[in-house]
């Protein structure tokens, strides 16, 4: 009885310290100098869903299989319903040309909004984003820079592939306002501007640092998307379903470039800046 003192007990020799604190073992609260840890940012690993953790927000995360599934698989359903009108004849066109007759309208303003579809106006905005986009890539050291950019670039390739051959099965004749022949659907314009504006936008997001440039890029890109395809129907170049089945046509595409970026990897991140290393 004689050991038993008044107070509070003490460590026993040889007993771990792991947890006590300001040590430096597993588990500590604080570091051994009085200092909170320091973890840099790009030093922090992805979480166990592949998701890219604290590195700067990035165009979206890994969807589930049910989401990557709607993504494709509804505008694909979309427009393989209206392509089934325009080839059948279908009561669907009745009501795609009495909109036309409502919105048609042409003028100055509605021809260069629907320029902004041309090959030689939206190829060459994706073709400086593509070059931007590479090099900053291969500035930063980033693995196998140049993938991002190439898939952006097949992708534009892909839409005179896609594009020529369905008009040909379609051989739908244009509004009154055009000279007669076939060849209307899809609108070849609206494509394009979806996809090399749209490709665009995605391969600069990851380079944006705040939420609100990000924000702002893809209301820009959606602005003018939409600016071509109502400059197209008010112009009278095409029918309201031609630009329709465009946007469903380019949603897929478009859907696809992003999942396959989103799963590219954290190598394709841009480094924090130094300001985003500091506690």
């Amino acid at each position: 009885m004689g050991d038993i003192r008044p107070g509070p007990p003490q460590l026993r020799p040889g007993r771990a310290l792991a947890h006590t604190t300001g040590a430096s073992g597993s588990g500590s609260p604080h570091r051994s100098d009085g200092h909170a840890p320091q973890t840099p940012r790009g030093a922090r690993r992805s979480g166990p869903d592949g998701r890219p953790g604290t590195t700067p927000p990035v165009p979206g995360r890994p969807t589930s299989f049910l989401g990557s599934s709607l993504l494709l698989g509804l505008p694909a359903l979309l427009f393989a319903l209206i392509t089934w009108q325009v080839v059948a004849d279908g009561p669907l066109l009745r009501l795609d040309e009495r909109v036309s007759r409502a919105l048609l309208h042409p003028d100055r303003a509605c021809e260069l909004l629907s320029d902004l579809g041309n090959i030689q106006v939206a190829v060459p905005v994706l073709a400086v984003v593509l070059v931007y986009a590479a090099l900053r890539a291969r500035r930063t050291g980033t693995d196998r820079w140049w993938v991002p950019a190439t898939a952006a670039a097949v992708l534009m390739a892909l839409v005179p592939a896609l594009i020529i051959p369905l008009k040909e099965l379609t051989a739908r004749h244009g509004t009154h306002v055009v000279p007669p022949g076939d060849g209307y659907y899809p609108s070849g314009h609206t494509a394009t501007a979806a996809v090399a504006y749209g490709s665009a936008t995605l391969l600069l997001l990851p380079w944006l640092r705040t939420a609100w440039a990000r924000r702002t890029l893809v209301a820009l890109c959606a602005l003018v998307v939409l600016g071509v395809s109502f400059g197209l129907v008010r112009r009278g170049y095409h029918w309201p379903l031609d630009v329709v089945a465009s946007w469903f046509l380019c949603a897929v595409l478009l859907g696809s470039l992003w999942l396959f970026l989103s799963r590219w990897g954290p190598d394709r991140q841009p480094p924090p800046s130094p300001s985003a290393e500091r506690p």
